[in-house]
């Protein structure tokens, strides 16, 4: 029997729940219980789901035969939704009708799946993101061989015309470029400690990189299969794809799919939360101020310090290293336990110390690599536009402390583009007018010398045989662009 009742009244779950406690049917009827034990065990137990004797049905409008409830195996009766109750206990049931097992079902890690979803779209798809990877191994090799080429093979003194090269030559015939390039394996077998142990880091870091780009090819080559069968787009289009369009396939292909299993559909708010989780945490942290990113600095005062370094080296301790306190996606079960706060605190702080010998050890190569690197790629820059070394950008904490909870990395960047120029306009009222005296004073010096050698060199062009006058020449013009 199913008992439907009007809910005009307003308290029909409260009299079911009080029913329990006043000894009264759910029809607010008193039961005749009595304590005494030869009635309770003469009378039969009650059926199951029932609150006791089965009223009479008589004329009563509110009762009606119920349709037999839905069973699993062996009789025991599940809910509409495919939850089986037994003793109270539920137990889920996987719907038969949800469709056929793909290799996207039921990922393990949906945060790690659905951000290179989105660097797939930002990155334009394998072959650009493959012949990043690639050309980035090939940078680096190539920084490492001209490099060891510019320091051990050049003979500079032959260069500048130190000395004469070897060999018969004739009184006023140039110098070729292989009179200053030594001998390949004699060069080798002088080699340095330091230079082997030079080529040693690069060998190993250029190994790793090349094992994580074989890595990836296959995290690519997934991500463009999903793209391509899951949600139908192919890489040709892709770039006319807008994120909102992937995002709302990724959404339809749940159904299909099931992707996530703890629940049958996704939400852009789902979607966002895994994407920005890690980044939501570092956001909280800069907007609480519990990050160390502030450093007294003697004779200037607080600074704000965020370099790209300090933040992947945080990132490493809080979110993707051996100690972070995730594991993955979820935080870990001794993290949630106050009483456990201050051991967590002491092992965090030796963490921090490890890793911060291991920067101390590696700083040398790093800042090697670093400034070879940023030699090699802002040298032409700078030589063909010097103004470009005086031109603000947002760093590292106002990217982070501008940001919004759930932004993307594009929506970010969108954002603080649009607002470029206004927040430009606001620096340059707290330009000091000491400073600006003294950079006019220093371009208008610096223009004048420049002036004068360009003049130089134009009447007479062996004015630039002199030694070292293009780079007197490059250097005068940075600092007037710089001083503008």
């Amino acid at each position: 029997m199913s008992l439907l009742r009007p809910s005009s009244s307003g308290d029909s779950m409260d009299r079911l729940d009080s029913s329990y406690h006043h000894n009264r049917d759910p029809f607010g009827r008193r039961l005749d219980v009595e304590d005494d034990d030869s009635d309770r065990e003469d009378s039969p137990p009650p059926p199951h789901g029932s609150f006791g004797a089965s009223p009479p049905r008589g004329n009563n409008p509110w009762l009606h035969d119920a349709p037999p409830a839905p069973t699993l195996g062996g009789g025991v009766p599940s809910s509409p939704d495919g939850d089986a109750e037994v003793d109270d206990v539920i137990v889920h049931v996987a719907p038969k009708g949800g469709g056929h097992k793909s290799r996207w079902s039921h990922i393990d890690d949906l945060d790690s799946f659905f951000k290179k979803v989105y660097e797939y779209h930002r990155r334009h798809g394998f072959a650009v993101m493959m012949a990043e990877e690639v050309l980035a191994l090939f940078q680096v090799l190539f920084i490492v061989c001209l490099t060891t080429f510019l320091v051990e093979f050049v003979d500079y003194p032959v260069l500048f015309r130190e000395k004469l090269p070897a060999g018969p030559r004739e009184p006023l015939e140039k110098v070729h470029l292989s009179d200053c390039v030594r001998p390949f394996w004699e060069t080798v077998a002088h080699f340095s400690l330091a230079t082997w142990a030079c080529l040693f880091v690069a060998f190993l870091v250029w190994c790793t990189r090349a094992l994580a780009t074989f890595y990836h090819f296959f995290q690519y080559w997934d991500i463009k299969s999903f793209y391509n069968s899951a949600l139908g787009i192919e890489d040709e289009r892709l770039d006319s794809v807008t994120w909102h369009e992937v995002q709302k396939r990724l959404m339809e292909a749940q159904a299909e799919h099931r992707m996530c299993i703890h629940k049958s559909g996704l939400s852009e708010l789902d979607i966002y939360h895994r994407i920005l989780r890690f980044k939501n945490y570092l956001v909280a942290m800069v907007n609480k101020d519990l990050l160390p990113v502030r450093v007294n600095v003697p004779f200037a005062g607080e600074r704000v310090f965020l370099s790209h370094g300090l933040k992947y080296n945080l990132e490493f301790l809080f979110f993707k290293g051996p100690w972070a306190p995730f594991n993955q996606w979820h935080l870990k079960e001794e993290y949630k336990q106050g009483r456990k706060r201050q051991e967590l605190a002491e092992q965090l702080q030796s963490k921090i110390a490890l890793v911060a010998l291991v920067n101390l050890l590696l700083a040398p190569a790093v800042f090697l690599l670093q400034l070879l690197y940023a030699f090699f790629h802002y040298a032409e820059l700078v030589k063909r536009e010097p103004g470009s070394l005086g031109v603000r950008r947002w760093s590292q904490y106002g990217r982070l402390y501008l940001r919004h909870f759930n932004e993307l990395d594009h929506e970010l960047s969108l954002r603080l583009s649009r607002a470029y120029k206004p927040a430009n306009k606001y620096m340059e009222l707290f330009v000091s007018p000491l400073s600006v005296v003294v950079a006019q004073n220093v371009a208008f010096v610096a223009g004048a010398m420049l002036a004068a050698l360009i003049a130089l060199s134009v009447w007479d062009e062996d004015v630039l045989n002199v030694e070292h006058l293009l780079f007197i020449m490059t250097a005068l013009g940075a600092i007037v662009a710089i001083s503008r």
